[in-house]
């Protein structure tokens, strides 16, 4: 599995990310130095992962022999986790969770020093990485990094480009009410389900909250929910987001029981034309494109579509960082731990791989954005200045727009008649507890 960048499921422990007792302490939680020589690192690491994938198929058993033969003395035990943001996080109210670890995004910015070890300084390994602000306490290059990103994304619509064609449809919608017209040209002129929600494992339509910035081609849409106490207003970002996934459930283009959905099979499903459009991050090209492979399908048949909207007639697409790399603060062997979290980033080819954007500065862009340089999408980074007041509001207001399913949920099922409601209540509703959780943490 996977999941998107900038806003990833996280469920389970919620009280924990908010008490300063939980988990990590700041005793123990010294640098992670990098080794200057191979053969003295020494040590048995374990690297938790959230690539169940990869590590059934042995393909993470390889990267860790192209490691051993750098650092012999080094031992890589990996971990794959399927419901990774829940067990991690509860795992992390211990000492016991990894020597390396992907960080839970719904884990505050603050709580950083306590679980995690210090990199170095921000500033510096900004002159080498990308996104490394996301990885400080206040979003700043002035203190620590605690973490370093596997790869970047960017954001956008995975989709099958025959499915699109044969129905008549050969250009990008602009618009959310062209996308949604084009679904229901592709519902009546195709056998194909129009849009597949995902919804059964919550992470993926969750992920729609990764559109944020891309729908208003604006880098500060984050940093105004920090004080906007009404963000999911209609004609607003998140409100904008919200009501084209309402609308798409709303007018049935997607399939006939979302609580049935499967991620893995959903592949197979999109890649070989029984289903035309799923929201996810560029990561994801690769593995749908493998998915085609496998089921003897077009492998060019799968294409990357930005988000329906433009701003100067171009389209926008918010380029972040996947999960974030760390060392345990606990970690006995931060030397080793560190040597991994190197490599791994820097000679692994881990992003290339995965058709993602690399973490190193000046690294050349994926195949996989092949589409959106055909279409001139230009590439924003959000603002990371109030990123960690906006997850305090979102975990206070138990809201988890950006850090847990349950909304997106609920929106599909009130849009599927499974629920009680209209978009413009839970909308509404969505206001009032932003606006409690921007007092709360303002407080």
């Amino acid at each position: 599995m996977n999941k998107r960048t900038i806003s990833v499921l996280a469920a389970g422990a919620a009280a924990c990310v908010a008490l300063a007792g939980c988990g990590g302490s700041k005793s123990g939680s010294g640098p992670a130095t990098a080794p200057s020589n191979p053969a003295t690192v020494s040590g048995n690491i374990t690297v938790l992962t959230n690539r169940t994938d990869l590590n059934q198929d042995g393909t993470l058993k390889k990267y860790a022999a192209a490691f051993n033969a750098i650092y012999p003395k080094v031992q890589v035990t990996f971990q794959a986790i399927t419901d990774y943001e829940g067990e991690v996080k509860t795992r992390m109210n211990t000492s016991n969770y990894g020597d390396v670890l992907l960080i839970p995004p719904s884990i505050s910015r603050k709580d950083y020093p306590k679980f995690f070890a210090p990199l170095g300084n921000a500033s510096d390994l900004s002159s080498k990485y990308n996104w490394i602000d996301t990885g400080t306490v206040d979003g700043s290059l002035d203190g620590q990094a605690y973490g370093v990103a596997t790869f970047g994304n960017a954001n956008g619509f995975v989709y099958n480009k025959k499915v699109w064609q044969t129905a008549g449809v050969t250009s990008d919608p602009t618009t959310p009410a062209e996308f949604i017209a084009d679904l229901q040209t592709i519902k009546t002129k195709s056998t194909a389900i129009p849009y597949y929600t995902n919804y059964h494992d919550g992470w993926p339509v969750q992920g729609w909250s990764g559109a944020l910035g891309s729908s208003t081609c604006d880098a500060q849409a984050n940093a105004d929910m920090a004080t906007d106490p009404a963000p999911f207003s209609p004609g607003k970002g998140a409100g904008e987001i919200y009501s084209l996934l309402y609308n798409t459930v709303h007018d049935k283009l997607i399939e006939s029981d979302p609580t049935t959905t499967n991620w893995e099979n959903s592949k197979s499903l999109l890649a070989t034309g029984k289903v035309a459009t799923m929201w996810l991050g560029s990561w994801a090209v690769v593995q749908f494109q493998d998915a085609a492979k496998k089921a003897g399908a077009n492998p060019a048949d799968i294409g990357f579509m930005p988000y329906p909207a433009q701003k100067g007639g171009k389209f926008c697409s918010v380029t972040g960082p996947d999960y974030l790399q760390a060392i345990n603060s606990h970690s006995a062997h931060k030397e080793a731990a560190r040597a991994w979290l190197d490599w791994f980033t820097d000679k692994s080819g881990f992003a290339t791989d995965q058709g993602s954007i690399p973490t190193q500065k000046g690294a050349a862009l994926p195949a996989t954005l092949a589409d959106y340089q055909t279409l001139g999408v230009t590439y924003i980074e959000l603002a990371q200045s109030k990123a960690g007041t906006v997850t305090q509001i979102d975990n206070e207001s138990e809201v988890g727009f950006f850090s847990a399913p349950n909304t997106a949920q609920q929106l599909v099922d009130v849009a599927r008649g499974a629920a009680g409601g209209s978009l413009d209540s839970v909308l509404t509703g969505l206001n009032k507890k932003w606006a409690a959780g921007i007092s709360t943490v303002g407080s």
